[in-house]
C-alpha cells in the first residue's frame, strides 16, 4: 500500500486484519472476525446530502434530516489504541443538544460533532461569533453553526481524542487559514480528520501522514457490551477513522449483524473443510 492508493475496499471478511479483544493472537486457527470497510476520499461529503449544494435555513431540508431522529442507543462505543496507548475513546451517554443550545456552551477552539441516525457524524471547529469552520463537499468553509447543523443535534467532543490540545487561538488560526481550500488543495479525507488536525496539529490526521510499512500498530476496539468486544487492526490512524466513521453511519445493530453473519459463515466453511 502507499499514498497513491485512491480507494481501498475490503469485500471479504477474510481480508480484514483483526486481533483478539485482549490483545493476544490465538494459537489455533479460529475464525477471524472483522468488519468490512471502504475507504473513500470524502465519506460524509460524497454519500451524505448529495443533493445539497450549499447551506441554508430551508424548511424542507430540516424536515429531511428529522425523518431519522438521533438515537443514542444505536451508537457503537469504541476505543482506538496506538500500540498499548489509548488515543481515542467514546463517552458513554454523551448528550447531544440543539444547535441553539450548543451555541451557549461553545468556546473558540472547541471541536463540535453533529449526529443523526444513518448519517456520518459531521465535525467542525468553533471559531467564535456563532461560526464554525468545517470540511464539507471537498471544500473548507466558514459558516454559521446553526446552518451547518442542518437540524441535527450536536455536542462538544474535545475529550474524545487523548492528544494534547493546542492553545485555542492556534486552533482557530489553523481552521481559518484553510478556509477556501478545496479539491487537490486538501490534506484531509473528511470533516473529522480536518477538525481534529486543527485542534491537535498531528500529521497523522492528514492524508498520507503516516508511512504504511506492513505493521499494524493501531487497534479499533468495538465495545458491544461490558463482556463483548472485538478488535480490528490498522496501519494508520487515517484508516482507523474511516472504519470508525463507517460504523457510526450504519449503527450498532448493523455492525452487530455483520459480525454475526460472518461468524455463521466462517463456521460453515470450517465444517465443510473437515467433512472433505
Amino acid at each position: 500500500m502507499g499514498n497513491q492508493v485512491e480507494k481501498l475496499t475490503h469485500l471479504n471478511y477474510a481480508e480484514v486484519p483483526t486481533a483478539d479483544p485482549n490483545g493476544f493472537d490465538p494459537d489455533d486457527d479460529g475464525p477471524r472476525i472483522g468488519v468490512s470497510y471502504i475507504f473513500s476520499n470524502n465519506d460524509d461529503d460524497d454519500e451524505q446530502d448529495e443533493h445539497l449544494d450549499r447551506f441554508s435555513s430551508d424548511k424542507q431540508r430540516v424536515a429531511n434530516h428529522e425523518e431519522k431522529p438521533y438515537d443514542p442507543e444505536d451508537e457503537l462505543e469504541c476505543a482506538i489504541y496506538y500500540r498499548e496507548e489509548c488515543v481515542y475513546e467514546t463517552n458513554r451517554g454523551a448528550a447531544a443538544h440543539s444547535a441553539e443550545s450548543l451555541l451557549n456552551k461553545c468556546r473558540p477552539g472547541d471541536l463540535l460533532q453533529f449526529v443523526a441516525t444513518g448519517q456520518y457524524p459531521h465535525w467542525a471547529v468553533y471559531v467564535g461569533d456563532f461560526q464554525v469552520v468545517h470540511l464539507h463537499r471537498a471544500e473548507i468553509k466558514n459558516n454559521f453553526l446553526t446552518d451547518v447543523s442542518q437540524g441535527k443535534k450536536g455536542r462538544i467532543v474535545n475529550g474524545l481524542y487523548r492528544y494534547r490540545a493546542l492553545p485555542p487561538e492556534v486552533i482557530v488560526r489553523n481552521a481559518l487559514d484553510h478556509v477556501g481550500s478545496r479539491d487537490r488543495e486538501l490534506y484531509w479525507r473528511n470533516s473529522e480528520c480536518f477538525a481534529a488536525w486543527c485542534r491537535f496539529g498531528k500529521r497523522e490526521f492528514k492524508i498520507g501522514g503516516e508511512i504504511r510499512i506492513g505493521k499494524q500498530p493501531y487497534k479499533l476496539k468495538l465495545l458491544f457490551s461490558e463482556k463483548k468486544s472485538h478488535v480490528l487492526e490498522f496501519q494508520s490512524l487515517e484508516d482507523v477513522i474511516m472504519e470508525k466513521r463507517r460504523n457510526d453511519q450504519i449503527g450498532k445493530d448493523a455492525v452487530t449483524q455483520e459480525l454475526a453473519n460472518h461468524l455463521n459463515a466462517t463456521n460453515e466453511i470450517k465444517e465443510e473443510h473437515f467433512v472433505n
